[in-house]
């Protein structure tokens, strides 16, 4: 079991520098300041103001990261954020739809200005705005997931 808080976990540190890493490659950007070592920017982006979320690559994507925005706008502890399919954030009419703008990011790398309808475990259906959606890839370019970043929503 871990101990301590989640920004510090080996396995989530080394997952923020492959999401940042990720990011720059396919934006051409960063996601968050850069600088300081890798414990540092892990703190950083678990408490950034805007929503970072991934999954894998499992056949039924499973969520494997959520900075704390995420969890609250889920309302989902970080136990169960990491169990759930990611597929779940989207209800059931929507799915089609978030499928088919994986896909485009899987072809393209990314993709920007991303729109849809996204649910919280409660219940609470909210639209998310303005969303980048790019593959986290390693350092051989092999896919190893999605992620997920937007600042703008709103409960519907």
């Amino acid at each position: 079991m871990y101990t301590g808080p989640i920004w510090t976990w080996e396995s989530v540190v080394g997952w923020s520098q492959i999401l940042l890493v990720s990011y720059r490659r396919w934006l051409g950007a960063d996601l968050i300041e850069p600088g300081g070592d890798p414990a540092s920017q892990s703190h950083r982006l678990f408490h950034s103001p805007f929503v970072v979320v991934s999954h894998g690559i499992e056949d039924d994507p499973v969520l494997n990261y959520g900075n704390l925005t995420a969890l609250t706008l889920w309302e989902l502890p970080w136990e169960e954020l990491v169990r759930t399919p990611s597929r779940l954030t989207a209800e059931p009419g929507d799915r089609m739809e978030r499928e088919d703008m994986l896909e485009q990011a899987r072809t393209n790398g990314h993709i920007k200005n991303y729109q849809g309808v996204r649910i919280s475990k409660s219940g609470r259906r909210f639209l998310i705005e303005q969303a980048v959606v790019w593959n986290v890839v390693d350092s051989r370019g092999q896919r190893l997931g999605q992620a997920a970043t937007f600042s703008h929503w709103r409960f519907i």
